[in-house]
């Protein structure tokens, strides 16, 4: 396949993605893989976006955060939401996620709780998903759809919030969910 050519009018699109993507928290794996610009030039961006140089390391590869319990219930909000929009509108993948993370955070923080899922763990989910290391299996109790792994026991799932774990909701930390 032959590279594309260069084009103002591309580039400048270019640097607006990476622009809202850097504004949305994203790590520069990230943006490596949502656009075209050099790794330089995504530096030069970030550190004019952000105003500080972009985190160093590398992303963590495990599904095992999305499957706590409440990161799971999180990380099931936010899959719901990017699954429905794929659905619902056409969009290339980078706005299908910018869009659904901000309907999730708009959906926290009118819930008063403070967000779990950040935008590179977000983008992180949709690539598990993709792979097939990650799915959603509908709860036997309520019928939502929850983040799983493939071989979940569809049957007899029961999601975190029609089963929590016994210490569930004692903990202070930011973010806890108040079941009553």
């Amino acid at each position: 396949m032959s590279a594309p050519t260069k084009s103002v009018l591309n580039e400048s699109k270019q640097i607006e993605r990476a622009a809202m993507l850097i504004q949305m928290g994203a790590r520069m794996q990230v943006l490596e893989s949502e656009t075209t610009l050099s790794y330089e030039r995504l530096i030069r961006l970030y550190k004019e976006i952000a105003g500080k140089s972009p985190s160093k390391g590398q992303l963590p590869f495990s599904t095992d955060w999305f499957l706590t319990w409440q990161e799971n219930i999180h990380s099931s909000l936010f899959l719901n939401i990017y699954e429905y929009l794929s659905k619902a509108v056409t969009l290339d993948t980078a706005e299908q996620l910018t869009k659904a993370y901000r309907l999730y955070t708009e959906q926290i923080e009118t819930a008063g709780l403070e967000a779990l899922l950040s935008f590179t763990r977000a983008w992180r989910l949709v690539k598990f998903v993709d792979a097939n290391m990650l799915t959603r299996t509908a709860c036997s109790s309520c019928k939502g759809q929850f983040v799983t792994e493939p071989y979940e026991n569809a049957r007899h799932y029961q999601c975190g919030l029609c089963n929590p774990p016994a210490r569930a909701g004692k903990s202070k930390n930011a973010g806890a969910l108040m079941l009553h």
